[in-house]
């Protein structure tokens, strides 16, 4: 039976090899111009242009070449580098999503590791208000509840404690919002207004008896 590669002027495996090239080439091609496209603001940005150039210089003389010598080996990388590329266009957008969405783990990862730092200190700067004996007698409205200022930042304090430790997206506004309650509190108790604050352990000097 002869063989269909008999009247070809090249072997099987130069056949296959094409196919890899224009296969490769075509996918490769259009998912960097769906990727330059998707990253331009406005407007066709330049790669474009050396996309399709590149993918054309490449593609088309792997498949006009061998279609002089066997018209049926042209016609066959054709339809291969037509499918590659539509393959390649219904394909890349799912690459891009999970991409982004990576992309996005790892920036909230970090945001929330930075956030964690920042929230330790702001509850061992609340802490000297409890713990520190000298802080709660100069400062007890940072204990009372019933300041107004004082449960913002409970309130505050609890949303970011159970946002702490996860991956949610809105543990680093939580700790935001801490800070700037505990500010508020802060300066409703007249912290660094009328008695500075104290490093622990410190107690009040009464100037009449020093």
């Amino acid at each position: 039976m002869p063989s269909l590669f008999e009247s070809a002027p090249f072997a099987l495996w130069q056949l296959l090899a094409l196919a890899v090239v224009v296969v490769c080439a075509s996918g490769a091609s259009v998912y960097l111009v769906r990727k330059h496209v998707a990253a331009a603001s406005d407007g066709l940005p330049d790669a474009v242009f050396w996309d399709v150039f590149a993918g054309l210089a490449i593609v088309a003389p792997a498949v006009i070449l061998p279609a002089l010598a066997a018209p049926w080996a042209g016609l066959l990388l054709g339809v291969l580098a037509v499918a590659a590329a539509a393959a390649s266009y219904f394909w890349t957008p799912k690459v891009f999503s999970r991409s982004e969405a990576r992309r996005i783990s790892r920036d909230i990862a970090a945001s929330n590791e930075a956030a964690a730092a920042r929230h330790r200190r702001a509850l061992a700067r609340w802490q000297r208000y409890e713990l520190d004996p000298a802080h709660s007698i100069d400062y007890p409205a940072m204990s009372d509840p019933r300041q107004p200022e004082t449960a913002a930042l409970i309130r505050a304090m609890k949303a970011a404690e159970q946002l702490r430790g996860g991956t949610d997206a809105g543990y680093a506004p939580a700790v935001d919002r801490l800070e700037q309650a505990l500010a508020e509190a802060e300066q409703a108790a007249g912290v660094g207004q009328d008695t500075p604050a104290r490093p622990a352990g410190l107690s009040r000097v009464d100037p009449a008896k020093g």
